[in-house]
């Protein structure tokens, strides 16, 4: 029964956004009764917030992957191909925009989803260099923060454009690589074209 609120909850999230949803239309969605939701969540604040922390305990593997065994610019596409928002949420984008929304009302969902959406993706993109940096394929001294905000960018760029790349990560790679690479991984594996499919 809890699993059917959260998940009518985070439905109602993504198609009415915070303000618009109420209580009625969650309980009706999991059919259940109103006092079973009262009896475990007081408000609907409280309830959004187990909503969230239950995609993020879904996604809870998702900043443990182990790039080492890669070269070091197939690292890099795969850290930025794992922070893809759309990866685990095919309506994480949608999720996240209700949210910016929602900044001036209830501003501490977007602190939510900064402490628990934004930062560990663009933590775990600055760890990945951080390796290379160790592993001495990517330069010393690159702004590692800004190039991790960057790629973890590129799909907020691409899905407000309306673009439809076939392929960001390779493609946000293929321009970064050339400037971040040390020189001695430069001639290791030809950058590959920049592809831009609609």
């Amino acid at each position: 029964m809890d699993e059917a609120i959260i998940l009518a909850t985070r439905r109602r999230l993504v198609m009415d956004g915070f303000s618009k949803m109420t209580i009625k239309d969650i309980v009706d969605d999991a059919k259940v009764g109103r006092s079973t939701l009262r009896r475990r969540w007081g408000n609907k604040f409280d309830l959004v917030v187990d909503a969230l922390d239950y995609g993020f305990r879904k996604q809870g593997d998702l900043y443990t992957v182990d790039l080492n065994d890669l070269e070091p610019r197939d690292a890099l596409v795969a850290a930025v191909r794992h922070v893809d928002p759309a990866r685990y949420s095919p309506d994480a984008m949608v999720l996240m925009g209700n949210f910016a929304g929602e900044a001036i009302r209830t501003p501490e969902l977007m602190e939510i989803l900064r402490e628990h959406a934004v930062r560990p993706r663009v933590g775990f993109i600055e760890r990945a260099l951080t390796q290379l940096q160790e592993r001495r394929a990517v330069r010393a001294g690159i702004d590692v923060h800004t190039i991790s905000t960057l790629c973890f960018g590129a799909y907020f760029a691409n899905y407000y454009g309306g673009e439809r790349y076939v392929d960001i990560p390779e493609d946000v790679v293929a321009v970064l690589w050339p400037t971040i690479a040390a020189r001695t991984t430069m001639n290791r594996r030809p950058t590959s074209p920049v592809r831009r499919g609609r």
